[in-house]
């Protein structure tokens, strides 16, 4: 099956999304390396295949503080045990934030909050499946793989207190 790229300019850089024909795969920031399942392939650039305009369209709207949530078909590679925290994260609340202990008891495994935070690393949708969202048990910012600057610039976006894309 062939995979498909496009690039997406946003206020926290550029943003590489990958896609088939019926779903979105990842999306990488610029100095990433695409998943496992992403690099098997050779990808193709093409903006208009798939899911990827809708998905340029939904994150843009994102950016500009018009969007809460993301209505995609996803299909991100995985372990059963990450897929079970993905689906978990993108129940997390637009504005919300949770603790890695306390996404570990949601999904019924507590104590597994390092195995959270590993699967929380691997996420390959960072920002539709939100895993900025996820917090230190002490309310801290704890790791991301985008950077804590990105990390802290979509909670303040989320949270009212960052300027949308385009504004200013």
């Amino acid at each position: 099956m062939t995979t498909y790229y496009t690039d997406l300019d946003s206020p926290i850089g550029r943003l590489r999304l990958y896609g088939d024909r019926r779903a979105l795969l990842a999306v990488l920031f610029d100095s990433d390396e695409p998943p496992a399942g992403v690099a098997a392939d050779d990808p193709v650039e093409d903006p208009h295949a798939g899911a990827l305009p809708e998905a340029v369209r939904q994150l843009r709207e994102y950016f500009d503080g018009k969007r809460c949530a993301f209505d995609l078909p996803l299909a991100p590679h995985g372990t059963p045990f990450q897929q079970k925290v993905w689906r978990a994260l993108a129940r997390i609340p637009y504005g919300r934030t949770l603790a890695y202990g306390a996404l570990a008891r949601r999904i019924g495994r507590p104590g597994a909050a390092r195995a959270v935070g590993m699967a929380n690393h691997h996420n390959p949708l960072p920002i539709i499946v939100p895993c900025h969202r996820v917090i230190g048990a002490d309310g801290g910012l704890t790791g991301y793989g985008g950077g804590l600057e990105r990390k802290r610039w979509l909670l303040a976006l989320e949270h009212g207190t960052a300027l949308p894309r385009g504004a200013g």
